[in-house]
């Protein structure tokens, strides 16, 4: 199984032979542990929960939960399989080591939350003329006609922006450091520092 949970450390770069440099985001990982299996005949899917970091106390059905692995941990996550290999078993610790650089990878984060924003920010929308009376100048404008007396669900308007479940595939594994439990990926990752990212195997 090719998948990790990570958190942003931040960006640097490197420089290749031929002088390019490239930007890649670092991902710190810790030592992950197998607590569950999710099997077809009992839950209708085939996945593996695995948990990683030590949390400083767990709740009563989550300590019963994991009591099989032997473990605290303080993010679980679960990844859907084809098939759970021996190496899989419950207590199974894995790290860096599953991914090699080169790999191609897609990775999955929380974007940085904006705040309540204007159409402007939001959408991109021109303002307002600034001449000749104008008075509207970051205004959302004309939402809707006559008929049908209410606004289509989707109207590009006013609201929260950012903090939302963000996907970015095409990346690759540019760094892989066991000693220090690093991983490097080429180009920028969706997230604030030390914001959990989903580091999986390019579909």
């Amino acid at each position: 199984m090719k998948a990790l949970i990570t958190r942003k450390v931040g960006m640097t770069s490197t420089i290749a032979e031929d002088g390019a440099v490239n930007a890649i985001t670092l991902l710190s990982v810790s030592e992950h542990t197998v607590l569950h299996h999710r099997t077809e005949e009992k839950d209708g899917y085939v996945a593996v929960q695995v948990g990683t970091e030590e949390a400083k106390k767990l709740n009563k059905s989550v300590a019963g939960h994991v009591k099989a692995a032997k473990v605290t941990p303080k993010i679980i996550r679960e990844f859907r399989l084809p098939e759970i290999t021996e190496e899989l078993n419950v207590g199974a610790k894995f790290s860096t080591d599953v991914f090699s650089v080169g790999d191609d990878v897609q990775v999955t984060g929380t974007s940085k939350g904006k705040g309540w924003a204007g159409t402007i920010k939001r959408h991109n929308f021109h303002r307002g003329r600034k001449t000749h009376g104008g008075r509207s100048y970051r205004r959302v404008g004309s939402i809707g006609s006559m008929y049908p007396q209410h606004i289509f669900k989707g109207k590009k308007m006013a609201g929260q922006m950012g903090h939302e479940q963000v996907t970015v595939k095409g990346l690759k594994i540019a760094l892989v450091d066991t000693e220090h439990n690093v991983i490097g990926v080429t180009g920028a990752v969706p997230g604030p520092r030390k914001s959990i990212v989903i580091l999986k195997e390019a579909k």
